[in-house]
């Protein structure tokens, strides 16, 4: 995929139903804002654990274009 985590460059998890890129990893997640992802250090915010199980269990890999 081409999206990766500006922090870690890692692959990202793409969460629809919170419009969000997630990194698990980092447990950090991305906004996406009228479907352009964010993804900026700043402008990720941590998760809870609650959060980050629900990510990881909804999230999928974003398709390659």
């Amino acid at each position: 995929s081409i999206l990766a985590c500006p922090q870690d460059r890692g692959p990202l998890l793409l969460v629809r139903s919170d419009a969000v890129f997630y990194n698990p990893r980092l447990r950090r997640a991305y906004p996406i804002d009228n479907g352009i992802p964010v993804l900026l250090i700043d402008d990720a915010r941590d998760v809870t654990d609650a959060e980050h199980d629900r990510f990881v269990a909804e999230g999928v890999a974003p398709p390659d274009n």
